[in-house]
């Protein structure tokens, strides 16, 4: 057993080169905390798959070491299996059996012992207990989905990985399995997860990691990314429309907007000044007045689509 405060996973250059040629992941460092929400970015094709696949021994690396809790996936795969829930994205079920009976299977696939009164509280808490002897067949999809949480958590797991946990599930749903995955977390249980909905990764995750090409990009807290890279944006409702911004004004990030009604400031939240302040005096002495004002900050998709534009460039800024 890895001690509290080294990495729960630890993944060393990790690289992937399937047979067609095609180089899925390059050299990849990343150390996921005991305990996290850690969530991994980036578009069709980035590697997000192919990394977790891994880590899970679905697919087997071209080179370098991964190990969970202290096993190295290869030499002790029994033990680091047996750490680990996987979500895939794909609904791949075992359709004429019952919920009930496949969860039990998937337990005793890791040589667990029967606990009746377990597998009943995580079928309660993704609201599939009233399921439990229908046939997976006879499901709608979030409910599948939901299965797939249930077979991955069977054998009681210290790391989860959701990939794509919530693509085609409705939005109710999503917040139950959202609500379950803070639980999980404050059980001790560390949570990778994959997601297109960027807003759940801003929500949930503790930290993020952004892949591109096979490459990753950055690994950061998110607070400390969404602050490092984030811009922030004062918008002017003005009283009378401009046709153009005045030239003693260009020294500031200005933008004309909404046919001339609204002036858009640009800041660096890391400033020690942010100009607000000088720029309102300018405006004022220029006889351009407002009615209305209000800020904004960049979310994490803008964040997001930012890094993967620009790359490792951006990254590193």
């Amino acid at each position: 057993m890895a001690q509290a405060d080294t990495p729960v996973i630890d993944i060393r250059n990790l690289t992937k080169t399937y047979a067609s040629g095609f180089q899925a992941l390059k050299g990849v460092d990343l150390q996921i905390r005991r305990g996290e929400i850690f969530a991994l970015l980036g578009p069709n094709g980035a590697g997000k798959t192919t990394l977790i696949s891994i880590v899970c021994g679905i697919v087997n690396a071209s080179s370098g070491t991964v190990h969970a809790d202290g096993h190295d996936i290869v030499r002790d795969y029994r033990a680091a299996r047996s750490l680990i829930g996987l979500v895939p994205q794909e609904l791949s079920t075992d359709a004429f059996e019952s919920v009930l009976a496949t969860v039990k299977f998937s337990r005793g696939l890791f040589g667990k012992a029967p606990d009746p009164a377990y597998l009943e509280r995580v079928l309660r808490e993704l609201s599939l207990w009233d399921k439990k002897d229908s046939k997976i067949m006879t499901l709608s999809g979030g409910m599948k989905r939901r299965v797939l949480i249930a077979k991955a958590l069977a054998h009681e797991p210290q790391i989860l990985f959701l990939d794509e946990p919530t693509a085609g599930v409705d939005v109710e749903l999503r917040h139950d399995m959202w609500q379950m995955v803070r639980r999980l977390r404050e059980n001790g249980t560390t949570i990778i997860l994959t997601t297109h909905y960027i807003e759940e990764a801003e929500e949930m995750a503790d930290r993020i990691g952004v892949i591109n090409q096979g490459e990753l990009i950055l690994v950061e807290d998110k607070a400390t990314l969404m602050r490092k890279l984030g811009k922030k944006q004062l918008t002017l409702h003005l009283q009378a429309p401009l046709e153009r911004i005045p030239e003693e004004l260009a020294g500031y990030s200005l933008e004309l907007a909404e046919d001339g009604h609204s002036l858009v400031y640009t800041f660096d939240v890391q400033a020690q000044e942010t100009g607000i302040a000088p720029l309102l005096r300018r405006l004022q002495q220029h006889g351009i007045d407002f009615k209305d004002l209000h800020s904004s900050e960049s979310s994490l998709e803008e964040i997001f689509v930012n890094l993967v534009r620009h790359g490792r460039q951006e990254a590193r800024a």
